[in-house]
């Protein structure tokens, strides 16, 4: 009986396990719109078979199940479960250049795999999907991983199980600390920060990298770092653009996003307050200034040209920039005409630009935290009353003073007095009789007391700081489509509006205004914010996104490499109410983070782009990070916060290279050793080592930089002139300290006997030039 039930059990066994295999290979045959389907079509038939109506050829539409079942001209382009009778397949296996899809005009080809797909998708029912980015993200299920707990590394090692490949072990304690400093705080760790983690990791390693964390986290140069992350999509920059390309001033801006963000102020709120902080009630100076998001807009003066074009234009980059930063959508390609590939229409383009139609662009003054703008009004104009009050009380002495003036006497006194003077005295303002007074009797204590008091507060109300900001008008401008985007050609009226393909945009109480799109934007219903924005945290750390394409979430966009692991991340991020340190806190724990970058031969046979993560990425440095390590290396860095940009040296001659030649006077003592988030940025002829390290202009929203590699940066590194200045004072070090310590001070770790012999070859200027010449040093392990 017992052995009846054992052979009993082992048939059940094997039963279940074929039953098993027959389901897995009925999934690895089965076709997925999104995963197969989809990419071939949005890449080869789309434009002419899509969402725009106006591009539409033959009246087929591709994109939707209902537009590609239907019959045209008798025959449907797809008839489900029959690829025989579908024209589709017909067409694209067809050899006549009249009949065979694409066209060849077109120069687009299928390949025979791609055909296969198409044919068995068809065979297998024509099933569509909606697209993965415009469905909401839902938290999934934790992978049963045994050998941690962690939720990333759970999703990543069960991508890894599928491709038999295994994580590689964690990086030793010296590249840790320089890799997690670097990504938090953009500079490297000094030689006590890593001998102190270094004996710490000894005794308890999970312990120290944890308390590292959290102390970097802490560090005001996080919001430097991650500002910079930032003020590249905002596409910030220090002048107008265009071929003028005069200074403006709005660096308060770049400091606020750096104050939010040490603040770690949740992103929802972040987001409100840039794009309608002017609009919350009761708006504080902080929240007006954050509308400096959209004042990055280029301004052209050049003579002869019509504002109003110029305008239009500033609000087509607002909605684009809107769209690419917080949606990872193509919405500017809906400027003209329907979008070709993405469910945006013409008329949606113009109901986003609405929001952004009907600002004034002021210079605000800034005051700064703690004062009282009306107190000091209300004291001006009271220290005002009584100077005029009082010169009035003395007026038959200034007239005596005046009539007594000789000829050369007038001519000693300063141009501005000569020209009151010149005025009849009933013509004269109170101000100016005042100067007046000033000049003849500016011993007398009395009113010198009053004057004084005057100028400080003129100098305090009347002189501050000023920032670009946005402020809503009285009354809203009509919004009209523009035929192809053409701003004298206007058509329907619009009112302003959301993309239907998106979540519903609540009705507010009266007209919409961009409060109302600030927070559809952010709300937890909105299926792309928080993916959109946890990728490009995610960019940061592993050199690409778990979405490749982390501009464009649409049609054309690349699929998610682990798309559970993103939902999980966009989910976690809106339930740790939107804190960015926390999800920075996530990652730089995980095992995947902490890796080894060192390349396997393994991985590189079964995943040489890394896709899995089975290592980490080596990234080379962003520009003004580059320069602040050779700072910090050489020990001149100032580690002050904030203020106006700073001029340090640069080549000569290249402030002449534009239409309008610019001062550039070197910023005196530590100034010019600030951050390289603080040198002055043209956008036209910008500091030639941010240029040739790859940052962004500030023409437009960048949301991942370019990474090349020429052999003008190793040139840069060697000869450019403030990087000469570091490297004698990294001479010094190298004659006081050794050159042991100058190597750590650039590469946090020791350095093996035959890199030190190599090195003890050199001269000591040549060893600093060499050391922050290093492939190392410029890149992040």
């Amino acid at each position: 009986m017992m052995r009846r039930q054992v052979l009993s059990l082992a048939v059940l066994l094997l039963v279940q396990r074929g039953a098993l295999c027959a389901a897995e290979k009925a999934r690895a045959d089965e076709v997925r719109f999104n995963r197969d389907v989809r990419p071939i079509l949005s890449e080869n038939c789309f434009a002419c078979h899509g969402f725009d109506a106006s591009a539409r050829e033959a009246g087929l539409r591709l994109d939707t199940r209902a537009g590609a079942t239907s019959a045209q001209a008798g025959a449907a382009a797809v008839v489900a479960g029959d690829s025989g009778k579908s024209q589709l397949i017909a067409r694209i296996m067809s050899s006549d250049d009249d009949q065979v899809m694409p066209p060849p005009h077109s120069n687009k080809r299928l390949t025979a795999d791609e055909k296969e797909t198409l044919r068995r998708w068809i065979d297998q029912g024509a099933v569509y999907e909606a697209h993965w980015s415009l469905a909401l993200p839902r938290r999934p299920v934790l992978p049963p991983i045994s050998w941690t707990d962690h939720p990333i590394d759970r999703f990543i090692q069960a991508r890894l199980d599928q491709e038999k490949l295994a994580p590689s072990p964690l990086a030793d304690a010296a590249t840790l600390i320089r890799r997690t400093s670097l990504d938090l705080t953009g500079l490297p760790p000094t030689l006590a920060e890593v001998d102190s983690f270094l004996e710490a990791s000894a005794i308890d390693a999970e312990a120290a990298y944890h308390d590292l964390v959290d102390r970097l986290l802490r560090s005001p140069h996080y919001g430097e770092r991650w500002g910079r992350w930032w003020l590249d999509q905002a596409r910030y920059a220090d002048s107008n653009g265009y071929s003028i390309d005069a200074p403006r001033q709005i660096w308060k801006y770049r400091d606020w996003v750096i104050e939010a963000l040490n603040a770690d102020m949740p992103f929802n709120q972040f987001t409100i307050e840039q794009l309608a902080g002017d609009l919350l009630p009761g708006a504080a100076e902080s929240q007006k200034v954050a509308t400096g998001f959209h004042r990055n807009t280029q301004i052209n003066e050049e003579g002869g040209i019509d504002k109003e074009q110029f305008r239009i234009d500033g609000i087509f980059d607002r909605v684009a920039t809107t769209g690419t930063v917080w949606l990872g959508l193509t919405v500017g390609c809906a400027q003209c005409h329907d979008h070709k590939f993405d469910p945006i229409e013409q008329r949606e383009f113009y109901g986003l630009f609405a929001f952004f139609n009907s600002q004034d662009e002021p210079a605000m003054k800034v005051f700064g935290p703690g004062v009282d703008v009306d107190r000091l009004t209300a004291e001006f104009a009271e220290a005002e009353r009584q100077a005029h009050a009082y010169v009035a009380s003395r007026a038959s002495e200034l007239a005596t003073w005046e009539s007594g003036l000789t000829p050369e006497m007038k001519s000693g006194l300063s141009p501005e007095i000569e020209m009151i003077l010149a005025l009849p005295p009933e013509r004269r303002t109170g101000e100016q009789t005042r100067t007046l007074f000033a000049a003849g009797f500016g011993e007398d204590p009395s009113f010198r007391r009053l004057h004084d008091r005057l100028w400080e507060l003129d100098e305090a109300l009347n002189r501050p700081v000023t920032t670009l900001v946005m402020a809503e008008l009285p009354q809203p401008r009509k919004t009209t489509v523009l035929i192809n985007g053409d701003f004298t050609r206007p058509g329907e009226e619009v009112a302003p509006g959301t993309p239907a393909a998106l979540h519903p945009f609540p009705p507010p109480s009266g007209r919409p205004t961009r409060l109302d799109l600030a927070r559809w934007i952010v709300s937890p219903q909105n299926p792309l914010t928080a993916r959109v924005i946890v990728n490009r945290i995610w960019q940061q750390y592993f050199g690409r996104g778990i979405v490749e394409t982390e501009n464009d979430f649409g049609l054309q966009g690349a699929a998610p490499s682990h798309p559970e692991l993103l939902d999980w991340l966009a989910v976690e991020f809106m339930e740790r109410q939107w804190s960015l340190k926390e999800m920075h806190r996530l990652i730089i724990t995980s095992h995947t983070y902490r890796q080894r970058s060192a390349d396997r031969p393994e991985l590189r046979d079964a995943d040489p782009r890394n896709y899995w993560l089975g290592r980490q990425q080596r990234i080379r440095l962003d520009a003004e990070i580059i320069r602040d390590v050779g700072l910090a290396a050489s020990g001149l860095l100032s580690p002050r916060l904030g203020g106006p940009p700073v001029y340090p040296p640069i080549p000569a001659g290249v402030m002449s290279q534009g239409q309008v030649a610019r001062e550039w006077t070197v910023s005196p003592g530590a100034d010019k050793n600030r951050r390289g988030l603080y040198t002055f940025a043209y956008r036209a002829s910008p500091p030639p080592f941010l240029n040739v390290f790859d940052a962004p202009d500030g023409v437009s929203c960048c949301t991942r930089r370019i990474r090349s590699n020429t052999p003008l940066q190793a040139l840069t590194l060697m000869n450019d002139a403030a990087f000469m200045e570091f490297a004698v004072a990294l001479e010094q070090i190298i004659k006081k300290d050794g050159l042991e310590t100058a190597f750590r001070r650039c590469l946090a770790r020791s350095p093996e006997a035959d890199e030190l012999a190599v090195l003890k070859r050199l001269d000591a200027l040549t060893a600093a030039r060499t050391l922050l010449n290093l492939d190392e040093t410029v890149t992040r392990d």
